[in-house]
């Protein structure tokens, strides 16, 4: 089989020469940034809250079949390891809230100064910590 890749690095100028295409930057040129975190977290955790969001759906599909399958899933989201998994899907849902609200921002063109790109990241992470607090304190309250 033949090797095409190095043939899709060629190419022509306006003029008719030939010259090599760049490499498209990546990791090993890019410093990493508290922005480019935040928008690899992002997208890990909308996959977290697709996860969670079956999770629930198992909750809600037991407690419609009967109460042993509830009880299960139940006692499962009860343990340790249940209690951790709903802690960081609170955790992600807030994350992915915030950084949805922060693009909003950048989708009518305001905040994308760096001060303002640093300064909404870290009311991201704030807000993060806060809301998720908030929502186990006012859980636990309610106990």
């Amino acid at each position: 089989m033949t090797d095409v890749r190095e043939a899709l690095f060629i190419a022509r100028t306006t003029d008719g020469r030939t010259v090599r295409r760049p490499l498209s930057p990546h990791l090993q040129i890019y410093k990493p940034q508290m922005t480019m975190a935040l928008s690899i977290m992002h997208r890990i955790t909308g996959v977290a809250l697709a996860v969670g969001a079956l999770i629930l759906a198992s909750w809600l599909v037991a407690a419609a079949s009967s109460d042993a399958a509830f009880d299960t899933v139940s006692m499962l989201l009860h343990s340790w390891i249940g209690k951790l998994a709903l802690l960081g899907w609170t955790a992600a849902l807030w994350f992915h809230f915030s950084t949805g609200i922060r693009h909003l921002f950048w989708d009518v063109g305001h905040g994308f100064e760096l001060p303002q790109v640093q300064a909404s990241a870290r009311f991201v992470l704030i807000a993060t910590a806060v809301l998720t607090l908030v929502t186990w304190f006012a859980g636990l309250l309610a106990l």
